[in-house]
């Protein structure tokens, strides 16, 4: 397996095992986490008191791993291009599924708002306007698997085409390109400083993309974030993530999150999860994307094997013929 390859996996693995990790203690309060767990420490089934994870066995993915999936399977059917009609009918198509099967995790607000407005007869290119909050930025991960980085417009071309039918706007494609870009720079082979600074770049270029919506810029906030924490113990810098970057659904709070948690976590993709799990909020997103950079960072093979294992066992995950393709 060459490196490239090896990061690519790890990639795609590290989004799904941030975002398992994090699946219990979604929607949660980190004072809940506190006392209900301790501290997370390894896959836990969903709690009985969640109303959106319960049930749920442990090292269960949720809508993050699930609809990267989707947009990864698409770019390669497409020959690197997303058709929007498709991706959005693919959306609505796993949404259905995941109600036959009784579950609770849905659609977020906007990919939910936009859809809707697909459905009505609204043209893709005016579904996504108001979209803002990290439904792109969560399943961006592929696009960041397929394409350099570099040249920076040229790949926030690519990263804008993902998000338009549902998050055509200034702070969906800043966010989604921070994301997106890290990603891409940890596959080429960049460091921890590299992917953080790449994201920064590209969430800035993203922010003169799309239709303007208000709100505090994703790049200037993760590089708050990021420096917020450095040199903290971990207990009062999940505390400060938690109070002052915030864990919404919000661009400009959970995407600053799991870039401050990437630097707590030094860029190890194991201790980045188990951070953001312990973040609370929404927190299996938190936890997919900094996986998703640690593990484009470190690789597959520098994931936990037994974690690995879990993954592929309970969700019968197989994500190497995306990292291949």
């Amino acid at each position: 397996m060459s490196h490239q390859h090896d990061r690519a996996l790890g990639a795609l693995y590290g989004l799904a095992m941030g975002d398992a990790l994090g699946m219990p203690t979604q929607i949660m309060p980190r004072r809940s986490i506190v006392a209900r767990f301790g501290a997370v420490t390894g896959f836990e089934p969903g709690p009985a008191e969640n109303p959106v994870s319960a049930g749920l066995p442990a090292g269960s993915v949720t809508d993050d791993t699930d609809q990267a999936v989707i947009v990864g399977r698409l770019l390669v059917d497409g020959n690197g291009h997303i058709d929007p009609l498709r991706l959005a009918q693919e959306l609505l198509e796993w949404e259905r599924a995941m109600k036959a099967k009784g579950s609770y995790d849905l659609l977020g607000p906007s990919t939910k708002a936009a859809l809707e407005a697909v459905s009505r007869g609204v043209p893709p290119e005016e579904a996504g306007r108001s979209g803002s909050t990290n439904g792109a930025a969560m399943r961006i991960t592929p696009v960041g698997v397929a394409f350099p980085d570099k040249p920076l417009e040229a790949f926030v071309d690519h990263v804008a085409a993902a998000c338009r039918v549902t998050h055509d706007t200034t702070l969906g494609i800043a966010s989604a390109a921070a994301v997106g870009a890290a990603v891409s720079r940890g596959v080429g082979g960049g460091g921890l400083e590299d992917a953080i600074a790449a994201g920064i770049t590209a969430a800035a270029a993203g922010a003169e993309r799309g239709h303007w919506v208000y709100g505090a810029s994703i790049a200037a906030r993760i590089e708050w974030a990021v420096d917020l924490v450095r040199g903290l113990p971990e207990a009062q810098a999940l505390d400060r993530v938690s109070d002052l970057v915030g864990t919404s659904v919000a661009s400009q709070e959970s995407v600053p999150a799991a870039f401050a948690v990437l630097a707590l976590a030094d860029g190890e993709p194991w201790r980045a999860c188990l951070l953001a799990a312990n973040l609370g909020g929404d927190c299996d997103t938190i936890g997919a994307i900094a996986g998703a950079i640690a593990g484009s960072l470190s690789g597959a093979s520098a994931l936990p094997a037994d974690a690995l294992t879990t993954l592929r066992s309970v969700n019968g995950l197989d994500l190497e013929p995306l990292a291949t393709s």
